[in-house]
């Protein structure tokens, strides 16, 4: 039996001319909320004033995206952001090398802690190499 695998199932429906069921409800909203800054401030400018931002709100939450994201997730992101706590910890102090890289002091303790570095050769290579293929093969 046949079926048709769906298509396009990340692109939202028109409900209403161009527009998706967020975009109306965006717009619907927006419209409301302008309509009742109209209706109770009485200075008309200072109406003005106050309906622009809304309406840009609006139409950003709308229509606006951001790297495939709705503006609204961008939103919800820069407040978890300011509500969240930070925390900044790296501190990087330099370290000092002497004797051509044998030895290695470590400038962000105040000790004189001092430790080997150790050179990787061809020979320990392999013989590291010989001793994983040996034990892979005690295991099977």
């Amino acid at each position: 039996m046949r079926h048709q695998v769906p298509q396009f199932i990340d692109v939202e429906d028109k409900i209403l001319g161009p527009f998706t069921f967020k975009q109306v409800i965006y717009l619907g909203g927006g419209i409301g909320g302008a309509f009742l800054i109209y209706s109770f401030v009485k200075p008309f400018l200072l109406a003005i004033v106050l309906i622009i931002p809304v309406g840009l709100l609006v139409t950003l939450l709308a229509f606006y995206k951001i790297n495939n994201k709705a503006f609204i997730f961008f939103i919800q992101s820069f407040l978890n952001y300011l509500a969240g706590d930070k925390l900044y910890i790296w501190k990087k102090k330099p370290k000092k090398v002497l004797e051509e890289g044998k030895k290695i002091i470590d400038a962000s303790k105040n000790t004189n802690d001092v430790t080997d570095i150790q050179k990787v050769t061809s020979d320990k290579l392999r013989d590291l190499s010989w001793r994983l293929d040996v034990r892979e093969e005690k295991k099977n």
